[in-house]
């Protein structure tokens, strides 16, 4: 099977809008949650979000294209600009950014995210029990479909290969990864696009979220808010952005003389089978079973995983079973190398989440250094890991691990090296 390599990448998220500035971000220490500006949320029990700031939706659109595509194509787009454009599989020509017809075929897509339109779905449901369905927008649906990010973005870039779409929650943008990575292994086409989008805050996505008791409530601190693994931890952040990479076999990458930021060694997708919404320890530690077994075996090598980039919501449970499985998986609380989540900083992108934080390992492995678990000040029970709480740490890295988990009981984990040929 071919190798599968990541030769572009791309990211718009509460600290930036861009991978550069975001990552220097991160490696500060900055936090992005703030008090929520995109709807009046006063009257909630939540009030607090990572919002992406200074997004002029024009920068990426057509004017009267806007209100075609909701928020979280938006944001999809932009990142996806990013990542074609670092791979050099287009240029900004004219502000066309097509591939060229000679690779438009071998050339797909899989698109991620884990609610879709949700602030458009409100809206025009307000409009037709307030209004009339006559009312409702005839962009609604087109705008709202979560698979239609694949759609805006696959007809910027001219990408005619296969366009699939991954809705599982929270993992949805990890498993894109993997779902592209098998497109290529197989042979279906030789470049990928993964693009993972999500804008979620909105009355309906927080206080749905609030109502299931998710969130976190510490309105009066929100840069505190969001605390990974800390034992005062009391729910997530909700975030939104997007994230976005672009893999290629390693052949097609050689041919073209690419830059190659990563391989993608292994895979590895689990089901609780348990519960909706509440996590379990075996199917994260099934998902990093598979991911190393499969890295193994394709590379016929020990692997020994320098740093896992985790899921890390700074929920109660979920942080606990992750540090458990990981404890599991590894052997020992020794044996673990050091982890850490970046949802202290941009909140929970749900769907997105995957595709960014796959952004900051790379970025991770390139400048052998960890962005910080930040607000970690407690050890909790069960918690009691080496999270690199607070600052950066530099670190000489070869393999790392990203690990996420959806409601329904779907895991996702991926592994990535450092390129060597």
């Amino acid at each position: 099977m071919e190798r599968v390599v990541i030769t572009g990448l791309g990211t718009i998220n509460s600290l930036g809008h861009n991978v550069e500035e975001s990552f220097k971000a991160m490696l500060a220490g900055v936090c992005g949650v703030d008090t929520i500006s995109l709807f009046d949320a006063s009257a909630f029990s939540v009030s607090i979000a990572a919002e992406v700031k200074n997004f002029d939706p024009t920068s990426v659109m057509e004017k009267k294209e806007v209100k075609k595509a909701d928020r979280f194509i938006q944001l999809g787009i932009k990142a996806a600009r990013e990542a074609m454009l670092d791979s050099k599989l287009v240029e900004n020509s004219d502000n066309n950014f097509r591939v060229s017809e000679a690779i438009a075929n071998d050339f797909g897509i899989v698109s991620a995210s884990g609610i879709g339109g949700l602030a458009t779905i409100e809206k025009n449901s307000i409009i037709c029990e307030n209004r009339g369905p006559r009312k409702i927008s005839p962009f609604f649906i087109p705008s709202a479909l979560s698979n239609m990010l694949g759609g805006f973005v696959s007809i910027e870039h001219g990408l005619k290969g296969p366009n699939l779409s991954a809705g599982t929650a929270c993992a949805a943008s990890t498993h894109a990864i993997s779902d592209a990575a098998k497109i290529i292994m197989l042979g279906g086409a030789s470049k990928m696009l993964v693009v993972g989008a999500e804008s979620a805050i909105c009355g309906a996505g927080v206080g749905g979220f609030a109502a299931m008791k998710a969130l976190s409530t510490r309105n009066d601190e929100p840069k505190k808010a969001s605390r990974p693994f800390d034992r005062d931890r009391n729910g997530f952040v909700m975030g939104e952005g997007s994230g976005a990479l672009v893999l290629e076999s390693l052949s097609s990458a050689k041919k073209r003389g690419a830059k190659i930021y990563a391989e993608l060694l292994g895979f590895g997708e689990s089901a609780d089978a348990n519960h909706i919404t509440s996590p379990v320890v075996d199917g994260p530690l099934r998902a990093m079973q598979a991911a190393m077994k499969m890295a193994t075996e394709f590379t016929q090598e020990d692997i020994k995983i320098d740093y896992v980039n985790c899921h890390g919501t700074s929920t109660p449970v979920g942080d606990q079973n992750e540090s458990i499985a990981l404890k599991q998986f590894f052997g020992s609380k020794d044996k673990c190398p050091p982890l850490s989540s970046i949802k202290g900083q941009i909140g929970h992108c749900l769907g997105a989440a995957g595709a960014i934080e796959a952004i900051t390992s790379i970025k991770s492995l390139n400048e052998s250094i960890i962005a910080p678990t930040i607000n970690y000040e407690n050890t909790s029970e069960n918690c009691d890991l080496d999270y690199v709480p607070n600052k950066a740490r530099k670190a000489e890295l070869n393999i790392v691990m990203s690990n996420n988990f959806g409601f329904g009981g779907t895991n996702a984990s991926i592994i990535l090296r450092k390129f060597k040929d």
